[in-house]
């Protein structure tokens, strides 16, 4: 998953350095010599990640950040901080001016790529629901980061898992201390299990000590849980263990703190990934509650046409503008409208309401689910290969051809199938041509018989 990251270093030969590693694992590189360079850099080109030296003249790195999670139109950028200091008050600093991480000078390549990694993953989410807010209506970010800034601290619900009675004691008193929470514990997978289904946590902290339950595994069952997907997720680690750190973040985890545990960096990173999900539901409910009803099909829920369209044109010119792959497929019912004319269109519309919710539970939430008109209905996956792409459409196909489909009160049922034409997105092409080649496509798979996925040769 490569993404653009912004290098800052005064000093020309840690560029190439970074440069030669990064680019040699595709990250797109773009330097900047100096802290006003990069804030230059940063709010006019789309940049995944800032890697930020701290001593530089002018703008030191902790201005720099500061100043770039201040703006409303980089705020929403990752910043690592790479530093050759070694104070951890200094550390401490540079959470409180919003970094997301610190690298120490030398550093470990694999805790480089596993930082870059994780950020930019989440970067990318956050990006796509501020591209959907957009489509909509122009997003006040400015009056948005008001909002968040004033709230203050709000109540957290924190679950801390551990076996140990003396960390348990420790990170409760800590956390109480500093952030205004409620810290509930247990020791095991199973009670947390029991725990996450009767509560709505925000965040976890997962105690990694040898002899002590798996956080890794944690970190895994809580990523993969609908309640539990989008909380914050830290992790404690053992200094002798610091090579789990880098596997926790590819799982899922949003941070890590070495063991013995500064207080004052744990809250701190602590409230810096809270803050970050704050702004990511807030974009989520901000989403939902000013599209409802404009923006979605009354009967099925999905997107409607007119959303879709102007929708499919963003994706198109951000994919168009990074490389980006990004595969649509026009999806349409066999036969459907004999299911009128045989059972009534009560039957039909409960057909149309449960091919919609099959259809969105194969896909994952970054693609675009659309209701077209009547029976025909749209999918836009960004970043995705041809090959990644056939394969859902054939899962979608499967899940819709069993099992049958209920078109009454009584539970009579009835068998449907779905006909697919998919088409990838070709160098400067529009929505409207990506749109017209899964329709072809489509045309193909009803030509061929139904029931089946046809992707456009081109």
């Amino acid at each position: 998953m490569p993404g653009r990251i912004l290098v800052v270093d005064d000093i020309s030969t840690n560029r190439m350095l970074l440069r030669a590693k990064l680019s040699a694992s595709y990250y797109d590189v773009v330097e900047a010599c100096d802290g006003e360079q990069a804030l230059e850099i940063a709010a006019r080109e789309d940049i995944d990640l800032v890697l930020l030296d701290v001593m530089m003249p002018g703008i030191d790195g902790f201005e720099v950040c500061r100043r770039l999670k201040n703006d409303p139109k980089t705020m929403h950028i990752p910043v690592v901080m790479v530093t050759a200091l070694g104070d951890p008050q200094d550390r401490l600093l540079g959470l409180e001016a919003g970094a997301d991480d610190f690298l120490s000078k030398p550093f470990d390549d694999l805790a480089l790529f596993a930082r870059a990694s994780s950020l930019i993953r989440i970067k990318m989410m956050i990006d796509e629901l501020r591209l959907r807010d957009e489509t909509t209506r122009d997003l006040g970010f400015e009056q948005m980061m008001a909002s968040i800034e004033g709230e203050g601290d709000p109540c957290t619900e924190i679950l801390l898992v551990t076996t140990d009675d003396s960390t348990k004691e420790e990170m409760r008193a800590t956390l109480r201390a500093a952030t205004n929470c409620r810290v509930e514990t247990c020791p095991d997978e199973a009670s947390l299990r029991a725990m996450i289904a009767n509560n709505d946590y925000d965040a976890f902290l997962l105690d990694d000590r040898k002899g002590g339950t798996d956080a890794l595994r944690l970190c895994a069952v809580l990523r993969t849980q609908p309640e539990t997907r989008q909380a914050t997720i830290l992790v404690l680690i053992d200094e002798e263990r610091r090579d789990r750190a880098n596997v926790a973040l590819e799982i899922g985890a949003n941070d890590f703190v070495v063991r013995p545990v500064d207080p004052a960096e744990l809250t701190a990173r602590m409230r810096s990934q809270l803050r970050r999900k704050r702004f990511s539901d807030r974009l989520r409910a901000n989403m939902r509650d000013s599209m409802v009803m404009a923006v979605t099909d009354h009967m099925t829920g999905v997107y409607n046409r007119r959303y879709a369209t102007t929708h499919l044109g963003s994706l198109i010119t951000r994919c168009q503008g990074s490389g980006e792959p990004l595969a649509a497929m026009i999806l349409d019912l066999d036969r459907f409208k004999s299911v009128n004319d045989t059972w009534g269109h009560a039957a039909g519309d409960m057909v149309i309401k449960e091919f919609a919710q099959r259809l969105v539970q194969n896909c994952r939430p970054a693609d675009l689910v659309a209701r077209m008109g009547g029976e025909e209905f749209l999918v836009v996956m960004p970043n995705v290969s041809a090959a990644q792409a056939s394969e859902a459409a054939e899962r979608i196909r499967r899940s819709v051809a069993a099992p049958a489909f209920v078109i009454s009160e009584d539970g009579r049922e009835l068998a449907v199938t779905v006909s697919i034409g998919l088409a990838m997105l070709l160098p400067g092409e529009n929505a409207d041509a990506v749109i017209h080649r899964a329709d072809m496509a489509l045309y193909d798979s009803k030509h061929e018989g139904r029931n089946r996925v046809t992707l456009d040769a081109a």
